[in-house]
């Protein structure tokens, strides 16, 4: 996280102070994940069809290879005075994407659902760290020189991939390719992970119309403070912006810390996930109600802050306990698709709904923040749905009552897994102590086809 957050650093002074296309960074930023929602539709089935060839370490590897062959392109680029801003900002949304969907499955792949229920809030924290450890470097750099400060930062990580995997527990080490269905095929194919990739949408939608607001109002600021239209301006401008956003990513990352290291574990304990799905979406709406009703750099800084850091920690932890129990086709591929193409989804239909209110129908902030409200209302709807679709986990002591079988996603159970012809298949719902009758069991789906037998 401490790369990543020096990357997205330099990602947002080298899009702000540019432009293409005839459009200014803020509005070119919200534009650009159109473009990285179209890539994903090759790149997804080319990462499962590498998924499907290499074991799990060697897949991780190969993947941070082109990651750092990438950082060091642009560092060159951009020494060399090509406008690069664009296209590293499209590369970097669709990598840090990938990069943090890969953590999290391989994470969910070498823990047990107990060790991740205990660990990952721990693990969260240490990612916060790293995000507060990011920005502070981030200051101490031109943005150039980030690039390869990060690249460095990922040879870490790689050697740190290889030492956990090299002290896996014998069982827990996974020599064979990442066999199964295409992500794709497998959120298609599953109810509730339809409905995941509907709150995705809806979340990200508001997300990325939120960023939009921040960034239109960074810019204003930089513009005021630094007015002029030659290169001394510009240059003066990306720095003021750099500068802005390290403190803000700052604030942001050590109040995720304060979040994930205090509150986390406690408020999953007492609400249990399904409640915890609704603390982001609360908290956004009141932030975007505050910006339509008042607006300003400061609420809008102060209302991303308080949205930013839920989704960093509450939101983000839950979402990775959900998939502890499936297989590992969709930990590595469908977690994958939803992280990246689903997520880039919503933000490029932000992008669509910032055109038409700007362009068309001649919105300002405030009155995109009051859009935001109206997507936050079907955001909340849809966690609803997935709150009584799906027991993602076991039910929670206060919880223990008689439940219906609906679909799931596709669970795997620690203690049997069952052979019907020959294939291995993982049942679709949590264990539960009390169904021990074969015949009351959900219908199981194949995680080899992705069919329901």
């Amino acid at each position: 996280m401490t790369a990543f957050y020096v990357m997205k650093t330099a990602r947002e002074a080298l899009i702000l102070t540019g432009g293409t296309f005839g459009l200014h960074g803020d509005e070119l930023k919200t534009y650009a994940t159109g473009a990285m929602a179209l890539l994903l539709i090759v790149l997804v089935p080319a990462y499962d069809a590498l998924a499907d060839r290499h074991r799990r370490i060697r897949f991780i590897n190969l993947t941070y290879m082109v990651l750092l062959g990438s950082l060091i392109a642009f560092f060159l680029m951009g020494e060399a005075g090509l406008p690069i801003g664009f296209a590293y900002f499209v590369w970097f949304g669709l990598m840090s994407a990938f990069m943090v969907a890969q953590f999290w499955s391989y994470a969910t792949d070498v823990y047990t659902e107990e060790q991740g229920k205990r660990l990952f809030a721990l693990i969260a924290t240490g990612g916060t760290l790293g995000a507060i450890v990011g920005p502070n470097i981030a200051k101490l750099a031109s943005t150039f020189t980030l690039m390869p400060v990060a690249a460095t930062l990922l040879v870490f990580a790689i050697i740190l991939f290889n030492v956990v995997e090299h002290h896996a527990p014998r069982e827990r080490r996974q020599k064979d390719p990442i066999e199964g269905p295409g992500g794709f095929a497998l959120v298609v194919g599953d109810r509730s992970l339809l409905l995941i990739a509907a709150l995705l949408l809806l979340a990200n939608i508001v997300n990325s119309t939120g960023e939009y607001l921040l960034s239109h109002a960074v810019r204003e600021h930089a513009m005021a403070l630094v007015p002029g239209t030659d290169a001394v301006a510009e240059a003066q401008r990306r720095e003021v912006i750099k500068s802005f956003y390290s403190d803000f990513f700052l604030v942001v990352n050590t109040l995720s810390f304060l979040v994930q290291a205090f509150l986390v574990s406690r408020v999953i304990d007492k609400m249990g996930v399904r409640r915890a799905l609704f603390i982001l979406p609360v908290i956004a709406f009141g932030a975007y109600a505050a910006i339509g009703l008042i607006g300003g750099l400061a609420v809008v800084r102060a209302a991303k802050t308080a949205e930013n850091a839920a989704d960093y920690s509450v939101q983000n932890t839950v979402w990775q306990t959900l998939f502890l129990r499936t297989d590992r086709a969709v930990k590595y591929k469908a977690k994958a698709t939803l992280d990246t193409f689903f997520v880039r989804c919503g933000d490029a239909l932000s992008a669509i709904v910032v055109a038409v209110g700007i362009h068309q129908l001649h919105f300002g902030s405030r009155e995109l923040a009051f859009v935001n409200l109206g997507l936050v209302i079907a955001w909340l709807a849809v966690a609803v749905s997935i709150a009584h679709t799906e027991r993602f986990l076991k039910r929670e002591p206060h919880e223990r009552r008689s439940m219906r079988h609906t679909s799931g996603l596709i669970y795997q159970s620690s203690s049997k897994r069952m052979r019907r012809g020959g294939v291995s298949t993982s049942s679709s719902w949590p264990d539960r102590t009390t169904q021990t009758n074969a015949s009351t069991a959900p219908p199981a789906i194949n995680s080899a086809s992705g069919s329901t037998t």
